[in-house]
C-alpha cells in the first residue's frame, strides 16, 4: 500500500521546510520493482500515449510523441534498464522529464507515490552493481519494507544522442 505522501529517513528535529533539508521524488513501477526520479526534473506525468517509431533507434527507445508542437523521444525505461520491454496498458504512463536542456518521455508502468526523502536516506548503489546499472542508479533506499532505487535521469539520454 502506498499514501500520497510518504516521508523518509531521520524526522527533522522541526518542520522548517523552507530549509531543505529534504528531497521531493516521484516513485513508479516497472514490473514488481520500484523506482522514483527528482521531482525537480519532471515536468509533468501523462496517460500512456501510442509513440510513432522511429527507423534504427536503440531498441529502448519506444519512438516519438508529439507534446503540444514538440518532437518528444519515448524512452522504454524498462529496456533501458535491461528488463524486458514494457508492455504498455491503461494504466502506464509517461513521466516527461528534462535532463541537459532537453525533453524527453519515460514509458513507466504506473506511478505510485510523491515520496520526502533526507540526504541521510539514500545510499550508494552496491559495490557488487555492474558499471552499467551504477550509470542509471544514483542510489537506493530503503522504504517499508521494499527497496526504492533513484534513477539518474541525466544519464538516460546520452547514448540516445549517441545513437542518432
Amino acid at each position: 500500500m502506498t499514501t500520497s505522501h510518504n516521508q523518509i529517513g531521520k524526522p527533522a528535529q522541526n518542520d522548517n521546510r523552507g530549509e531543505g533539508n529534504g528531497r521531493e521524488l516521484v516513485a513508479f513501477r516497472i514490473g514488481e520493482q520500484e523506482f522514483c526520479v527528482d521531482i525537480m526534473s519532471v515536468r509533468e506525468i501523462r496517460g500512456w500515449t501510442p509513440a510513432t517509431p522511429i527507423p534504427h533507434a536503440p531498441s529502448y527507445v519506444n519512438g516519438v510523441i508529439n507534446l503540444r508542437g514538440a518532437v518528444l523521444p519515448i524512452v522504454d525505461l524498462a529496456a533501458r534498464l535491461g528488463f524486458p520491454k514494457t508492455q504498455p496498458t491503461a494504466r502506464s504512463v509517461i513521466i516527461v522529464a528534462r535532463s541537459q536542456q532537453q525533453l524527453f518521455g519515460l514509458l513507466v508502468d504506473a506511478v505510485s507515490d510523491i515520496l520526502t526523502v533526507t540526504d541521510d536516506a539514500l545510499q550508494p548503489p552496491p559495490d557488487m552493481a555492474t558499471e552499467f546499472a551504477k550509470q542509471f542508479v544514483r542510489g537506493v533506499m530503503a522504504l517499508e519494507g521494499r527497496m526504492v532505487s533513484l534513477i539518474a535521469t541525466d544519464n538516460v539520454l546520452p547514448q540516445l544522442r549517441d545513437a542518432a
